[in-house]
């Protein structure tokens, strides 16, 4: 399955204003109860364990309302792992609510990082690498590189016709016509575990490791 680059509407606000809320409902829906929290917490856990640290700072980019970040760091606070979460977004409207990790968020582009070097322990991405082209998501890596302590986690979709076929399967679940728009636009532009990884070893990561996860996610460590 090619991978082809169709522009989703959620990126550029394309819609009316319930339909865009009726999309990042259904976004936190998918990322409850369809692998992306139980993936970022196994990648964070992972992080923990090699840096032996309970206490790490994280940088959630494309964070949207930090409804993940939230969900992932009230698991892993029951484990004795403690996040302190900071959110980024392109947009002030996708956060809605204050962070209610209570931490800050910052709009900002996610390929300039406004942040010194090693400002945060690790910095994070959910679903939102398959937004970026190859050149872009090599230098996301870079920048995220820069700014992280320890290491870059992306924890994304995987590109597969059978992972295809699931969200067309799922429509009825989508409460907006941005979903069931964005929804396959995303799995036909998502990267393969072999793609991903020939990107990540361009970038100024030290190594790299990449794992499969529930519904055809992919984990990726970039350690720095």
């Amino acid at each position: 399955m090619k991978r082809r680059v169709t522009p989703e509407l959620l990126d550029s606000d394309s819609g009316s204003p319930s339909e865009i809320a009726g999309s990042l409902a259904d976004l936190r829906r998918i990322n409850r109860y369809f692998g992306s929290a139980s993936t970022l917490s196994h990648l964070l856990r992972i992080v923990a364990a090699k840096s032996r640290s309970s206490h790490l700072s994280l940088l959630d980019v494309g964070a949207a309302s930090g409804d993940l970040a939230t969900n992932v760091a009230r698991r892993l606070q029951s484990q004795n792992i403690h996040i302190a979460v900071t959110l980024l977004d392109r947009a002030v409207s996708h956060f809605g609510n204050p962070n209610p990790n209570g931490g800050p968020h910052v709009a900002a582009d996610a390929l300039a990082l406004p942040f010194r070097d090693s400002t945060f322990d690790v910095v994070a991405c959910s679903t939102f690498a398959h937004h970026l082209d190859p050149d872009e998501l090599l230098r996301f890596a870079n920048q995220a590189l820069r700014v992280a302590r320890l290491a870059v986690i992306i924890n994304d979709i995987r590109r597969h016709p059978l992972h295809l076929a699931l969200v067309y399967a799922g429509f009825p679940l989508f409460r907006s016509r941005v979903t069931r728009h964005d929804g396959p636009a995303s799995v036909r532009r998502a990267y393969t575990i072999d793609e991903m990884r020939a990107l990540l070893q361009q970038s100024q990561a030290a190594s790299i490791e990449i794992s499969r996860h529930y519904l055809f996610r992919m984990g990726a460590i970039a350690w720095k």
